[in-house]
């Protein structure tokens, strides 16, 4: 359980790094508080994406991973993004991923800050 906060904290303090750096992700709310509480709500979306989706994503294009020498992986962290910013949608909340190219850009910054916050929060393992 500590293990699912942690990666929890690290995925909103990662997204929260994809926000403040591009102007076309973008997350609303009308305080500091219920931006925090937004963001930790979709960094458990994102994670659950991430745990759900993206494997079977990989299994299925998993040529186009050889073929790329691993740089499609960047296509499917925007994919998975995307797939985020849809379901926030769905279940109204304000996070929104503006196009593509934002989402591989957002996706590059998000796995970056995401394992530099994995290396200095504390793990079970």
């Amino acid at each position: 359980m500590k293990n699912f906060v942690v990666k929890t904290i690290a995925n909103a303090g990662a997204l929260a790094v994809a926000v403040w750096l591009l102007d076309k992700i973008t997350l609303t709310g009308d305080s500091t508080g219920k931006k925090i509480g937004t963001l930790l709500l979709v960094a458990l979306v994102f994670g659950l994406v991430n745990v759900v989706v993206k494997p079977i994503v990989k299994l299925l294009t998993f040529p186009l991973f050889i073929l790329t020498l691993g740089l499609f992986t960047l296509v499917v962290n925007a994919l998975m993004l995307l797939l985020t910013s849809w379901l926030a949608d769905k279940i109204d909340v304000s996070f929104h991923v503006d196009g593509f190219w934002t989402a591989v850009l957002g996706g590059l910054i998000i796995s970056v800050v995401a394992w530099a916050l994995h290396v200095v929060l504390p793990d079970e393992d």
